[in-house]
């Protein structure tokens, strides 16, 4: 299954894969609120989509990642933020060979890793990872603080 960075003219397939990603995690989202974020992140290129798909061009998954710095590396390094594959395609390879395509990018920037996090419950998720050489965190916590919306 080929994969390839996203451009802008796979917004309307990177918009319906994205839609299935959030309510596989069950987040409320408007079609129009995914589509201008995904515009936003392919348009500044602050983020890096790769998409799968299969052999007659469907887009079939996606994998999305952010560039950060290591500190206590003292390098760069990658978020993988978000992972998807249709239901129907699972199971066929290519959410590692999306996983795979994010490792080789990040190789090829310089970068000293790559972090990602998943739901508890994904346990399938974290086979994979764990399949593929991931490493799970035992010695720090992730934490999250909620902001208000600025200008709600």
């Amino acid at each position: 299954m080929p994969i390839a960075t996203a451009t802008p003219d796979d917004l309307e397939e990177l918009t319906e894969l994205f839609a299935a990603y959030l309510r596989f995690y069950q987040v409320d989202k408007s079609v129009s609120a995914i589509r201008a974020f995904l515009a936003e992140r392919l348009r500044h290129r602050d983020s890096t989509v790769l998409v799968g798909r299969d052999e007659a061009g469907a887009a079939l998954g996606f994998v999305q990642l952010y560039p950060f710095f290591a500190s206590l590396a003292l390098r760069p390094a990658w978020l993988l933020s978000d992972l998807y594959v249709v239901e129907t395609a699972r199971r066929r390879g290519l959410g590692a060979a999306l996983m795979n395509a994010a490792r080789a990018h990040a190789e090829a920037s310089g970068a000293c890793g790559l972090q990602l996090e998943t739901g508890k419950g994904n346990l399938v998720g974290q086979a994979l990872y764990e399949r593929l050489g991931y490493v799970r965190d035992e010695v720090f916590y992730t934490y999250w603080l909620e902001l208000p919306r600025v200008g709600a």
